[in-house]
């Protein structure tokens, strides 16, 4: 019941998997060329994305994206369906006009009733043991009226289960949002952190290159092994590949972001700082809180009221019905009339092809259907079905309070690592720099300096993917707690 778009945070990941990974040095490799910048089909360098703020990109999204469109039409849908029932109290009129050929036992004038015009039966024809199989032509016009006049609470109770379904599609149009504001936020941090990625990686290939210029200048002097240039080659050309790599999730994520706000960019760049996270409210106080605006509970609990009304609208099926009913029509037939001896037809100028013949009615109809057991069966099943909504609102209820713990938790695991790793970043910096320092003077080796580089590119990394989760957790506990609703 509860979905979340995690895609951003699992393809960033696995665009910095290989850039991260650097601690464990590959054997060494012929020098690679500089990359160059990305450039379009034509040659020409790719443009800038516009840049986007969040407050922005939430607005468009709420405005354009497809899913939260869908479910607003939906919610318009379900509105118009709920007219349905009401209609029933507008009047049916309908015209009819028909020529019919065949036998008449027991009547001059065959008629068809549609279904908007209640036809009384009217003439006969004379009485005969045997009967005929002469054919003869009968004709018939009419105008007909049916109008309801109580329904004993039938209508009624068909409106009310076809409104609490408005409810139902409202609730998932909040849980379509959720779902939209939860893939906006996180592949908005999700640019940051492949940014924070790229630049690490760009920092670590400008060491390198530095590093590899030492090594071939000692090399061409003679203070250093040829050895220790081709190691620098091979390192050059790794964090070359890193930086590729993390120039790629840049470009990912930035058509990730445009995709997830509905926008016809192929890529939308973020904003120069990030944007700062909600505070996290106490936990019994969100707990308190959503109680009363999870969309998940609240469709539960209007899919349960709709199927309890629907239950009793199909109940009131067996109720009696009052309407009134009104006919004007014209009728002939050319059926020899019963008790006449010797008249050929009804009407010797038309022969009964004509509807020369006027009537008309009006009446109270009283229609009570006493037993139907499809309609008993058909209740006894919805009966059925309001069980299982009851046991998907406390499902749902369980779910929301797990969910709520769970994103806390993870939260809280995500904001206490980043002390840790911002220490790393420190250690890992002077940790290079011993290393760089060594390695000028002549002390340290090729070797050395590489694990120092390494280390301190994945402590970046690992600080860059350790804020974007932060960011993402908090997300996803707002979420969690319809944050916004």
């Amino acid at each position: 019941m509860r979905r979340s778009a995690t895609a951003p945070f699992v393809l960033l990941v696995t665009l910095v998997g290989s850039t991260s990974a650097v601690a464990q040095p590959p054997p060494p490799q012929p020098p690679l060329p500089e990359s160059p910048p990305p450039f379009d089909t034509n040659g020409a360098p790719t443009s800038t994305p516009r840049v986007i703020s969040i407050a922005d990109a939430m607005a468009y999204a709420h405005a354009n994206q497809p899913a939260i469109r869908a479910a607003l039409s939906q919610v318009k849908e379900r509105g118009e369906a709920a007219k349905i029932p009401t209609a029933q109290w507008l009047p049916h009129v309908g015209i009819t006009g028909q020529l019919i050929g065949g036998t008449t036992n027991n009547t001059t004038a065959s008629y068809i009733t549609p279904s908007f015009m209640d036809i009384p039966r009217i003439g006969g024809t004379s009485r005969t043991a045997t009967g005929t199989l002469t054919p003869y032509p009968s004709t018939f016009v009419g105008l007909g009226l049916n109008q309801e006049i109580f329904d004993f609470g039938r209508i009624s109770a068909q409106r009310a289960a076809a409104d609490l379904l408005i409810d139902v599609a409202k609730q998932s149009a909040a849980i379509a949002r959720l779902d939209i504001d939860f893939g906006v936020e996180e592949s908005y941090f999700a640019v940051f952190a492949a940014k924070s990625v790229l630049t690490a990686s760009e920092d670590a290939y400008q060491r390198a290159k530095v590093h590899r210029d030492l090594a071939k200048a000692g090399v061409d002097s003679g203070l250093r092994s040829p050895i220790e240039l081709t190691r620098a080659e091979a390192d050059l050309g790794r964090f070359d590949v890193g930086r590729i790599r993390a120039r790629g999730g840049v470009a990912t994520a930035e058509s990730v972001l445009a995709a997830s706000i509905g926008a016809p960019d192929a890529a939308l760049d973020v904003t120069a700082e990030p944007p700062p996270i909600n505070d996290m409210p106490a936990l019994g106080t969100a707990m308190k809180e959503v109680s009363t605006r999870d969309p998940f509970v609240l469709r539960a609990l209007a899919q349960l009221k709709a199927d309890e009304e629907k239950t009793r609208a199909i109940g009131a099926e067996m109720r009696p019905d009052l309407s009134l009913s009104s006919t004007l029509s014209g009728r002939a037939g050319g059926a020899p009339p019963g008790g006449i001896v010797g008249t050929t037809n009804e009407d010797p100028a038309t022969g009964g092809w004509l509807p020369v013949v006027p009537n008309w009615d009006v009446g109270l109809i009283l229609n009570w259907p006493i037993f139907d057991g499809t309609v008993v069966a058909r209740r006894d099943a919805s009966r059925a079905e309001e069980q299982v909504r009851r046991d998907e609102i406390s499902l749902a209820r369980e779910q929301e309070v797990a969910a709520i713990e769970q994103g806390y938790v993870a939260f809280e695991v995500a904001r206490s690592a980043v002390p840790a790793l911002q220490r790393s970043v420190g250690a890992a910096k002077a940790n290079y720099a011993q290393a760089d320092a060594r390695f000028r003077a002549g002390m340290g080796n090729a070797v050395e300096l590489a694990d120092a580089e390494a280390l301190l590119t994945d402590a970046e990394i690992q600080l860059a993917l350790g804020m974007f989760e932060v960011a993402r957790t908090r997300a996803v506990f707002g979420r969690a707690i319809a944050e916004g609703l």
